[in-house]
């Protein structure tokens, strides 16, 4: 077994020489194919009513996990799949929202930022990803969470011609300490497999080729569930 910090440098190694970039982290970096760690959605003696029902998805969160190859392998099964409906943002007008909003359609969240290099890379795949399926039963959520007002991160969108995505914000970084507190989150990009439920089905930490093949697999595994 190679040790860990000989591990995340030849993986920092490899991503360099595969033309990947780093995630940006706020801890140590796992490696973009390594688990999330992972925590209860409540620890507290008895979990929520929509918690245990997500958790009853154990057995399709592997089955996603299982889709999840090639490009896309770094997403991981949610261990346990729990509820993430009260996870809350803006939506294009700055209106709070939260997950149940969207309630009978299957979400890809992805949390970024104009800072993270990753996070700017990996947006038109987003995009395309969003053009070519989202839809009645599937959406991209990208959810911008700079600080400050909407000028910079609109001004982005607009100079890389981001045309499908919805506008979704939250620059107090609520979101994403929530899912710090989780266990899901380590950085940015950040990106979870939702079902029309709300329950988190698989998630994973740094960028991903979005509009592969791969990934379209993997959306359309997640919508056959």
């Amino acid at each position: 077994m190679i040790p860990a910090p000989r591990h995340i440098i030849l993986a920092a190694v490899a991503g360099v020489i595969a033309g990947a970039v780093a995630v940006y982290v706020s801890s140590t970096l796992p490696g973009n194919n390594a688990p999330s760690p992972q925590v209860a959605a409540d620890t507290n003696a008895e979990a929520s009513a929509e918690d245990k029902v997500c958790a009853a998805k154990a057995d399709i969160a592997k089955a996603i996990g299982a889709a999840a190859t090639g490009q896309v392998a770094a997403m991981m099964p949610a261990d346990p799949p729990q509820s993430l409906k009260k996870l809350a943002f803006n939506d294009s007008e700055g209106k709070p929202m939260t997950v149940a909003d969207h309630a009978g359609r299957t979400l890809l969240i992805n949390l970024w930022a104009t800072w993270c290099a990753p996070c700017r890379a990996e947006m038109p795949a987003l995009d395309a990803l969003e053009r070519e399926m989202g839809g009645e039963n599937f959406e991209v959520v990208a959810v911008n969470v700079d600080t400050g007002d909407d000028t910079k991160p609109k001004k982005f969108l607009d100079e890389i011609s981001i045309t499908s995505l919805g506008y979704y914000r939250d620059n107090t970084l609520a979101v994403f300490n929530d899912l710090k507190k989780r266990g899901l989150a380590l950085g940015l990009p950040v990106t979870l497999l939702v079902d029309g439920e709300g329950c988190l089905l698989a998630n994973m930490n740094g960028p991903a080729e979005w509009a592969s093949p791969d990934a379209k697999k993997l959306i359309e595994a997640a919508l056959a569930k």
